[in-house]
C-alpha cells in the first residue's frame, strides 16, 4: 500500500520478505507447545489464550509508529496464532460425531477462505484513504475479531473427549447433552478412556518437553511424522506465495496499478472461497489419496506452465496473450488446491493420530507447516525480484515430489 510506503518507507525484497514472514515463525515455535496447553488447560481455553495475544499483537501492529515497532507486534499475533489455530481443529475433532467430523472440520478452511478475500477487499476499499488508516484499519479490524474469539469461547461447551481424559466423565455430561451426541458415544468414549489411562497418567507424570516426545514413540511416530510432512508440503505448493504475494504477482502479469492487483486477489480469493464449498461438505465422499494424487497433478502443471511462460520470455506486462494465461493459471492453481489439499491435509492429519497423542501431535504437524510457510514468505519476493520463474519452477517440483 502507498500509505504504508509512506510511513515505513519501501522495502527491499529481503526486508519485505522479513516483514511478512514475521508472524510466521513465533507461530511455528508456539504451535509446537499448543498441543501441551490444550492438554493441561482444556482446548476452549487454550483457544482463548491464543485469541487474546493475537488481539494484542493486531493492536500493536494497527499502532506502529516505526517498522521497528510492527515487526514485533507481528511477532507477538504470531505467538497467539500459533497457540489457537492447531487447538481449533482439534477441538472440533472431538466434539463431532464420526460421521459428521469431516464436514464439520471443513468449515474452518472455509471460513478461512472467506477471510481471504474479505481481507483483499478490506484493502481495496481502505487503500483510497488519505492517512495511515488506509493501512491501519485491517489490523484494527483484526484485533477487534481475535477480541470477538475470545470472548465466544466463553459460551461453547468443553471437549467432552477432554474431559473424560482428564478425569472428570461427570463433567463431559453436560457437553455431550448440549452437543446432541449420542449417549451410545458417550460410553464408547469412556472406555476408550479407560483402556488408555495408564499411558495418561505415564504422560501427566513426564515433563513438559517430555511429553511433547511422546508422541515420538514407535508408535506413535510413523503418524506424527506423517502429519508433519504433508503439513509442510501444502506450504511447499506455492499457495501462500500467491495468497500474500498476490499484488505483487499479479503486477508482474500486467496488472499494473495498486486497485488492480488488490481487485485481482480479491477476486482469487473469491474463487478459493467458492470452490472450497463442494470440498468442505463432500470431503467424507471423496477418498484422501484420490484427491490428493489429482490435486498434485493439476497444481504441479499449473506452477510448472507459468515458470514455462516466464522463463521462455513469452510474458509481456503491456501485450501478448501469455500474461492472461497465466493469470488464469493462477486462479486454476488455486481452485485445484481449495478443493484438495486445503481441505484433505487438514482432515487427514488429525484423523490418524492415536488420542491420546492427537493434540499434540497436530500441534507439531503445525509447526511443520508455519515453519514450511515462514520460509516461503521469506524467499518468495526474493524470487520474484530476481527471476520471474525460479519460484514456480520450485513450488511444482516440490508438488511432484508430495504427490510421488
Amino acid at each position: 500500500m502507498p500509505g504504508f510506503v509512506e510511513s515505513f518507507g519501501p522495502l527491499s525484497p529481503t526486508v519485505h520478505g522479513l516483514v511478512v514472514s514475521s508472524i510466521l515463525l513465533p507461530a511455528a515455535f508456539t504451535s509446537f507447545f499448543a498441543g501441551h496447553l490444550a492438554d493441561k488447560v482444556g482446548r476452549l481455553n487454550a483457544i482463548t489464550i491464543g485469541a487474546v495475544i493475537y488481539a494484542v499483537g493486531a493492536a500493536v501492529e494497527a499502532g506502529a509508529v516505526s517498522i521497528t515497532m510492527f515487526v514485533p507486534g507481528r511477532a507477538l499475533a504470531g505467538i497467539g496464532e500459533g497457540f489457537f489455530l492447531s487447538t481449533v481443529v482439534v477441538y472440533i475433532c472431538e466434539i463431532c460425531p464420526p460421521e459428521r467430523r469431516g464436514p464439520v472440520a471443513s468449515l474452518v478452511q472455509l471460513l478461512t477462505t472467506f477471510g481471504i478475500p474479505a481481507g483483499y477487499f478490506i484493502c481495496y476499499g481502505s487503500v483510497n484513504i488519505e492517512s495511515s488508516y488506509s493501512w491501519r484499519l485491517p489490523f484494527i479490524l483484526q484485533a477487534v475479531l481475535a477480541v470477538a474469539l475470545a470472548c465466544t469461547c466463553r459460551f461453547l461447551p468443553s471437549s467432552p473427549r477432554w474431559e473424560i481424559d482428564r478425569g472428570h466423565p461427570s463433567q463431559a455430561g453436560p457437553a455431550i447433552d448440549r452437543l446432541q451426541l449420542d449417549i451410545q458415544q458417550f460410553q464408547e468414549e469412556l472406555e476408550s478412556a479407560r483402556k488408555t489411562a495408564g499411558d495418561k497418567r505415564e504422560l501427566e507424570a513426564q515433563k513438559s518437553y517430555q511429553r511433547l516426545l511422546w508422541v515420538l514413540r514407535e508408535d506413535n511416530r510413523k503418524q506424527a511424522f506423517l502429519g508433519m510432512f504433508l503439513m509442510g508440503a501444502m506450504q511447499f505448493s506455492g499457495i501462500d506465495a500467491v495468497l500474500y504475494y498476490a499484488p505483487t504477482v499479479f503486477r508482474q502479469a500486467g496488472l499494473s496499478s495498486t486497485q488492480s492487483s488488490f481487485l485481482a486477489s480479491g477476486i482469487t480469493g473469491i474463487v478459493i472461497f467458492i470452490s472450497t464449498l463442494p470440498a468442505s461438505f463432500l470431503s467424507d465422499k471423496w477418498g484422501r489419496r484420490t484427491s490428493s494424487l489429482w490435486g498434485a497433478a493439476t497444481m504441479a502443471f499449473c506452477m510448472l506452465l507459468i515458470g514455462s511462460l516466464y522463463a521462455s520470455g513469452s510474458v509481456h506486462p503491456q501485450h501478448g496473450a501469455a500474461r492472461y494465461v497465466v493469470i488464469v493459471t493462477i486462479y486454476l492453481f488455486t481452485v485445484s488446491y481449495s478443493i484438495t489439499w486445503s481441505v484433505g491435509f487438514k482432515l487427514y492429519v488429525p484423523e490418524i493420530q492415536p488420542p491420546r497423542t492427537r493434540a499434540a501431535a497436530s500441534s507439531l504437524a503445525q509447526s511443520a507447516n508455519w515453519v514450511s510457510n515462514f520460509l516461503v514468505a521469506l524467499i518468495t519476493p526474493i524470487f520474484l525480484d530476481y527471476s520471474s520463474f525460479g519460484a514456480y519452477y520450485l513450488f511444482g517440483i516440490s508438488i511432484v515430489g508430495t504427490g510421488l
